[in-house]
């Protein structure tokens, strides 16, 4: 699988740790920044990783920022995406098995890279169950579509 990952400098420390990890799943990484301390806007790099699923050249992203809460507000504004803001293993399998997530959004300082990996590896690992779930998806999507340009 493709990856398209990339951090806020509240997040870019965990991002680069967790790039290895990735590769060692076996998956390809594309990392887009940021990759300093110096203060940046998290809003730039949300863009930058849902633009990449959007294009359809990653299959997955993964947003870092302090809290995984303002990328994935930001995320979610980009048509198509499924942004889930996650903190634990459960939530990270969910957000795959029954909403289709397409991006996970984590909080460098809410968990430590051992979380971090675990959260990473179960939404990695796990794929959308469809059934029942299919239906809520798509009312979701629906509710995108109706409100794209208001």
């Amino acid at each position: 699988m493709k990856i398209a990952i990339a951090a806020d400098h509240g997040g870019f420390e965990l991002k680069d740790s967790m790039v290895e990890y990735i590769k060692s799943l076996g998956n390809e990484v594309v990392d887009l920044g940021t990759n300093s301390a110096d203060s940046v806007d998290y809003p730039d790099y949300a863009k930058k990783v849902c633009e990449e699923i959007q294009q359809e050249n990653s299959d997955l992203g993964i947003l870092i920022c302090g809290t995984g809460i303002g990328m994935s507000l930001a995320a979610n504004k980009f048509e198509g995406i499924r942004a889930a803001c996650v903190s634990d293993v459960y939530s990270a399998k969910m957000s795959r098995n029954h909403n289709n997530a397409n991006v996970l959004c984590i909080g460098a300082r809410v968990i430590g890279d051992e979380v971090a990996k675990l959260i990473i590896k179960t939404f990695l690992e796990n794929e959308f169950e469809a059934g029942r779930h299919q239906r809520r998806v798509d009312k979701i999507m629906a509710i995108e579509k109706e409100n794209k340009g208001l």
